[in-house]
């Protein structure tokens, strides 16, 4: 009788093992994808922060980079899906507080107009606008905070 207990309680346990290595398997699978899930969620974008942002782009950006965002060609270059736009934050912000003043080229094209700095514009303008723009024109993009502009501007001479 108690062999037959004890050869009950291994087989419960050895199933109970073998579960649980499954449960681990498809665990570990799961994994990258969660971390994928993860990596592209983008918190989402306030109606308060794309306002400003709309309005502060219609009033400082639209001239040059078209309401649409299509830009000029060979002029001013378009904000549509473009590596300056999705790319990273610091670039960005730097662009707006320095200006350009080198023919970029993007998807081929090179643009040779001049964009003047905006470091008159406060923290928050240049976050709203930034994340306006990297949530228009087809792009879908981090938010930029007004911490970050503080901090590229406070290393950006």
């Amino acid at each position: 009788m108690l062999v037959m207990m004890l050869k009950g309680q291994f087989i419960r346990s050895f199933i109970k093992t073998i579960k649980v290595n499954m449960f681990m398997k498809k665990i570990s699978f799961l994994t990258p994808v969660l971390v994928i899930m993860l990596v592209s969620f983008h918190p989402p974008v306030d109606k308060a922060t794309m306002a400003r942002g709309k309005k502060v782009y219609t009033q400082y950006c639209a001239s040059c980079h078209q309401v649409d965002g299509s830009g000029v060609p060979g002029l001013n270059p378009p904000l549509e899906k473009t590596p300056h736009i999705s790319g990273t934050k610091t670039r960005l912000i730097r662009i707006v507080l320095k200006g350009m003043n080198t023919h970029e080229e993007i998807d081929g094209e090179t643009y040779s107009n001049i964009m003047a700095p905006h470091n008159h514009l406060t923290d928050l303008q240049i976050a709203d606008v930034l994340t306006y723009v990297r949530n228009s024109f087809g792009n879908k993009g981090i938010p930029i905070t007004p911490g970050d502009v503080k901090y590229v501007r406070a290393r950006t001479k």
